[in-house]
C-alpha cells in the first residue's frame, strides 16, 4: 500500500513567509487608511509594537516589516529610543527625487549624489555608533540578504533600510532625516551581481563593527562606486541592444 503523497518541501518553506507578507501588506493598508483619514495625524506617535501586535492580532515581525514600509513610503519616522511618528499623508509624500524618465541614467546619478552623502556617515556611524546601533545596521544586512535569497521584490526596500539603519548611527540625525526624504528613489530596483553587493556590505558593516572610521568610508567608496560602474555597464548593454 503506497504512503499518501507529501507536499513539496519548497511550498511548505515559502507559505508561512507569504502569509506573513500578506499579513505586512494588510496592516500597512489598515494603518495608511488611518493616516489617511485622520485618524492618525500628522506628528501623532504611533501605538507601541505590542499595542499594535494586540491589536492587530499580528506577530512582532508582521509589525515591524509594516513600518519599514510605511517609513520607505515616506509616511511614518522612526525614531530610536522615541517611537515612530506620522511625517506625511499618502499623496503627500513624494519623493524628492522624480525618477521616471531613464531608470538606468537616473540610478548612476543617484550613486552620485549618494556618494556626497552616504561616505561620511559610514565614518561617522563606525565613529558614534553604538551596540543597539550595530545590531540594527547587522539585523538590516541579514533581512536584505534573506530577501534577495528567498524575496526578491523585496530587496529594494531592504537595502534602503541598511543603508538608512548606517546613517542614522552616524549621531546627527539630519543624515537619517536626507535619507527619509528621498525615500526608496535612493536604491535601484534592478539587483546586479548580488554576491559581490552582499559582501561588499559586509566590509561595510565589519568596518563599523571595529569602529575603523577610515575603512568604514573607504567601504562605503568602493561600494557606491563599483555599483555606478555596475549600472553603467548595463546602460551601455542596453544602449548597444
Amino acid at each position: 500500500m503506497s504512503s499518501p503523497q507529501q507536499p513539496d518541501n519548497a511550498d511548505t518553506r515559502t507559505q508561512p513567509r507569504k502569509r506573513s507578507r500578506n499579513l505586512a501588506q494588510g496592516l500597512v493598508q489598515q494603518l495608511r487608511g488611518q493616516i489617511a483619514t485622520g485618524e492618525l495625524q500628522l506628528g501623532t506617535k504611533l501605538p507601541t509594537e505590542s499595542a499594535i501586535m494586540a491589536q492587530h492580532g499580528v506577530s512582532r515581525t508582521v509589525v515591524r516589516e509594516a513600518l519599514q514600509r510605511l517609513q520607505a513610503a515616506g509616511l511614518v519616522e522612526t525614531r530610536h529610543g522615541v517611537g515612530t511618528f506620522v511625517i506625511a499623508k499618502p499623496g503627500e509624500s513624494a519623493p524628492l527625487l522624480d525618477v521616471t524618465v531613464d531608470p538606468i541614467r537616473d540610478a548612476v546619478a543617484i550613486l552620485e549624489l549618494r556618494l556626497s552623502l552616504e561616505i561620511e556617515a559610514a565614518g561617522l556611524a563606525a565613529e558614534r555608533r553604538t551596540d543597539a546601533q550595530l545590531t540594527a545596521i547587522r539585523e538590516a544586512l541579514q533581512t536584505l540578504q534573506n530577501c534577495e535569497q528567498q524575496d526578491e521584490s523585496g530587496a529594494s526596500s531592504a537595502d534602503f533600510q541598511f543603508h538608512l539603519r548606517i546613517a542614522e548611527a552616524a549621531g546627527n540625525h539630519y543624515f537619517g532625516d536626507i535619507m527619509l526624504h528621498l525615500g526608496g528613489s535612493l536604491v535601484p530596483r534592478k539587483r546586479i551581481e548580488t554576491d559581490r553587493v552582499n559582501h561588499e556590505h559586509e566590509e561595510v558593516v565589519t568596518a563599523i563593527a571595529r569602529k575603523d572610521s577610515y575603512a568604514a568610508r573607504a567601504a562605503m567608496r568602493l561600494h557606491l562606486t563599483n555599483s555606478r560602474e555596475r549600472f553603467l555597464k548595463l546602460n551601455r548593454g542596453a544602449r548597444d541592444a
